[in-house]
């Protein structure tokens, strides 16, 4: 065995095979793989291997593309062929408008990735497959590419290519403790001896967390039990000229493929049961849990009812075993929060249909620092440090029971609420608040007219849209209120903190005490990697002369990862979060200065308190730092405010209000307004797979100014020239808003994709923000947008459409 080495994965699942061969298609080949007993036996040996094409954001589509044409190329090779039964075909059921209008969308987005769903209807899901009812039935979205694999062939045909390009694979060799050293380099403990490596990954399934502690971090993965059977041969199939179709029903919470001339069927149950939270056995080995179909009957009756063919069917053999979920379901591929040097691959609960796609995206970041697409979807990161096992297992379980029935706009699930709060949250509550969950903080969306109100979940605009539309106009004339928590708080200090941060954005920084301004950090390739207001805070009783960095709530791990592990060895920088200890109260409206100058101390004049400033005060008693900066484009002010004095200030707030007529709002309040005004959404329209110049931020890029993380790469660009442009579009549409995901076609064709899009209350407009081909992203161009599967036409207006010249803003 070597005794060094560039990279350890740990694992020899799906997800370690996978990362393993990736690494050396990226051209790295002293990398090894230990696995504690044999490859594949974990989760991945009883995996019921679907392989779809389906995915609800366009990173999803693309690694599983890569997935089904890896494994295409794989099952073809003379060399090692493998099982794979390609393109049969499967259809997602639907039984409401609702559903059926999601498919559309999808189907838009998947587009874009030249993957092309079809929207059926009841008839001709039937005629597809021959074995279902049409009862209670509208149509489906068919994947032509949908299919199965064998899921140990697949792995050990991954592993044989990897040996064969220099990688080595140690078997029945487990790990026994993760050792890091100063130099961030690691050393891998095993039963067979140690292995000293630069990286680690883990990629240890449902034994995640055990790994996870030898490095001292926990991982919000949890598992389930899942039960499929395999049932005997069904005449139909016997007698049919061709393979049935995939099926995933969420009207009944089952699934089925067909496995020689019989069925596999699989359920996810109402009544299911996590697994291993306390512990695993550690001789739990290609080893199965007990049956127990009693805890399938609420789903099996749905079965029969869907494929009466079931009820006359034997039962051949029963598979229960544990599979893994994470909070929102999605896996987690990419650098482990707080870690340097150290990435993961788990949670995988659809591991083989998309474990080829997640191992060369995570070779990607290994290799090149990022992958191809803007991963954020799957990134470990994306996560705050509030995700316990208690909450992750509520999560698991409605995740599971929700498996087919994807999330609508503006959907937020019961389970694990009230993870992160202020001491605001039960006041809002009272006074109708409806929240969002932001990084697990509850976050008022909206002022709701009564508690019974629940608006209708689709694709269209809602029942809150005249809400949202008050609470607009409210800001526009008068004045309002919001509490913007979770904002994500780096206070940074040191003699050498403007220096580091003029290293680190592309743009000028603030550097005057009392002055604010909005910077952008780039990645190594000169791609957007994370936006922030940085503020320059002067020396007081409340602390020395320093910087707070100020980003959104999701970017919390994110940022602090990469600011720490760019502050060199001589550098006097020091971080420190604030997230959990301050909030914003946010005060907007032409009437928003009348009401700070009622209940703070002090001269709030516009030629006294310039836009873009910032003053240390007091809101009645509250100690207080006010930020003169807007998100809606009206005239407002930050009030960031320590959590033990945030009733204070909103009292103090609300008091001095009521002479002025302030009224509450919520984020979809502020997504309307940010919209008219064209300004920017973190992981919507801040990707990594675009430059600033591409991203139409101009005006925040300094190239004359002194190296910066990025510039080199980015020099090389502005020579190559733009591949896209974001643009925002006037959208002549009044029943639903483009999502994020859909296609911009021209004369039939992709010609860009939709970043955000949403209703301006302001301007009366249905507006979009797309990438669009360079030269169709000039003002007046006209385009057409597939919203839900309706060509509706668009077209390309000027970028800040409300007020642009920021007047309102500066008042």
């Amino acid at each position: 065995m070597k005794t060094r080495t560039k990279v350890v994965v740990i694992g020899g699942g799906i997800a370690g095979c996978s990362t393993l061969y990736h690494l050396t298609q990226e051209g790295w080949t002293d990398v090894v793989l230990v696995e504690r007993d044999e490859l594949t036996s974990g989760t991945t040996w009883h995996s019921a291997a679907q392989v779809t094409n389906f995915g609800m954001t366009q990173t999803m589509v693309g690694l599983k593309t890569h997935s089904i044409n890896l494994y295409k190329r794989l099952s073809e090779d003379p060399e090692y062929p493998i099982n794979y039964h390609h393109a049969d075909g499967g259809i997602r059921l639907a039984n409401t408008e609702a559903q059926m209008e999601g498919y559309r969308h999808f189907a838009s987005m998947a587009r874009g990735m030249d993957v092309h769903f079809e929207v059926i209807d009841a008839e001709e899901c039937a005629r597809r497959h021959p074995l279902i009812s049409t009862d209670n039935l509208l149509g489906g979205l068919w994947d032509p590419l949908d299919g199965d694999i064998d899921p140990a062939q697949l792995c050990q045909a991954l592993a044989y290519h990897a040996r064969k390009a220099g990688a080595e694979v140690y078997r029945n060799t487990p790990v026994t403790a993760l050792t890091q050293h100063k130099d961030d380099t690691w050393t891998v403990e095993t039963t067979k001896g140690n292995i000293d490596c630069d990286i680690v990954v883990n990629a240890c399934g449902y034994r995640v967390n055990e790994v996870g502690a030898m490095m001292g971090v926990h991982h919000p993965v949890s598992s389930m039990e899942h039960q499929y059977f395999l049932t005997e041969d069904i005449p139909a199939i016997v007698e049919s000229d061709r393979r049935m179709p995939l099926l995933r029903c969420p009207i009944s919470d089952y699934y089925s493929r067909q496995e020689k001339n019989g069925l596999l069927v699989g359920f996810y149950e109402q009544g299911c049961k996590t697994w291993g939270l306390d512990g695993i056995d550690p001789n739990f080995v290609n080893a199965l849990c007990p049956d127990d179909l009693d805890r399938v009957m609420d789903v099996l009756g749905g079965a029969f009812e869907r494929m009466p063919a079931l009820a006359e069917t034997g039962i051949r053999s029963i598979v229960n075993g544990p599979i893994t979920y994470t909070i929102d379901g999605a896996p987690l591929v990419g650098p482990i929060p707080g870690k340097r040097n150290a990435f993961c691959i788990i949670g995988l609960r659809a591991g083989l249909g998309e474990g080829g796609g997640h191992g060369w995206l995570l070779a990607q970041q290994i290799v090149h620092g990022e992958a191809q697409y803007d991963t954020w979807v799957i990134d470990p990161r994306r996560f705050g440090p509030h995700t316990n096992v208690e909450l992750t297992a509520l999560k698991a379980i409605e995740d599971y029971q929700n498996e087919f029935r994807f999330h609508f706009p503006h959907e937020h699930r019961p389970a694990g609420r009230n993870a992160r709060t202020t001491p605001l949250t039960p006041i809002l509550a009272a006074e109708g608040a409806e929240f969002t969950v932001v990084n697990g903080w509850e976050r008022v969306d909206y002022i709701k007219p009564s508690p019974e109100f629940h608006p209708t979940l689709g694709f269209g605009f809602d029942e809150a849209f005249d809400i949202i539309g008050d609470e607009v106009k409210t800001v526009e004339t008068g004045v309002g209120l919001a509490e913007v928590n979770g904002f994500n708080r780096i206070e940074i200090t040191g003699a050498d903190r403007h220096a580091f941060l003029d290293r680190m954005c592309c743009g000028a920084v603030p550097k005057r005490d009392g002055r604010l301004g909005l910077a952008y950090l780039l990645n190594h390739h000169g791609m957007i990697k994370a936006e922030a207001t940085l503020a320059n805070l002067p020396a007081s009783d409340r602390g020395p002369e320093r910087v707070w960095y100020g980003s959104a709530a999701a970017s919390e791990l994110h940022d602090m990862d990469w600011l720490s592990a760019h502050v060199g060895p001589d550098e006097d920088v020091q971080l420190r979060s604030l997230t959990n200890d301050q909030t914003i109260l946010l005060l907007a409206g032409p009437k928003s200065r009348d009401v700070l100058s009622a209940c703070a101390r002090g001269d709030w004049s516009a030629e006294a308190f310039r836009w873009l400033s910032l003053r240390e005060a007091f809101v009645g008693i509250a100690p207080v730092t006010v930020m003169n900066v807007s998100f809606s484009g009206e005239l407002a002010y930050e009030i960031h405010v320590p959590n033990a004095s945030l009733y204070a200030a909103y009292q103090a707030l609300r008091a001095a209000g009521e002479a002025h007529g302030l009224r509450l709002f919520g984020a979809r309040a502020v997504e309307s307004m940010r919209m008219e005004k064209g300004f920017l959404h973190w992981k919507a329209d801040l990707l990594t797979e675009f430059d600033p110049f591409e991203t139409g931020l101009d005006r925040f890029v300094r190239m004359e100014k002194g190296d910066f993380i990025g510039k080199a790469a980015l020099e090389k660009r502005v020579a190559e020239g733009p591949r896209v442009k974001l643009a925002s579009l006037r959208v002549d549409h009044d029943r639903a808003p483009a999502h994020g995901g859909a296609s911009v076609m021209r004369e039939g064709k992709v010609v860009g994709t939709v970043s955000s899009g949403d209703w301006g209350h302001r301007l009366g407009m249905n507006i979009a923000m797309a990438f669009l081909k360079p030269d169709l992203a000039a003002e007046g161009t006209t385009l057409e947008i597939d919203i839900c599967g309706t060509l509706v036409p668009a077209e390309v207006i000027v970028p800040s459409p409300y007020d642009p010249s920021f007047s309102r803003l500066r008042s």
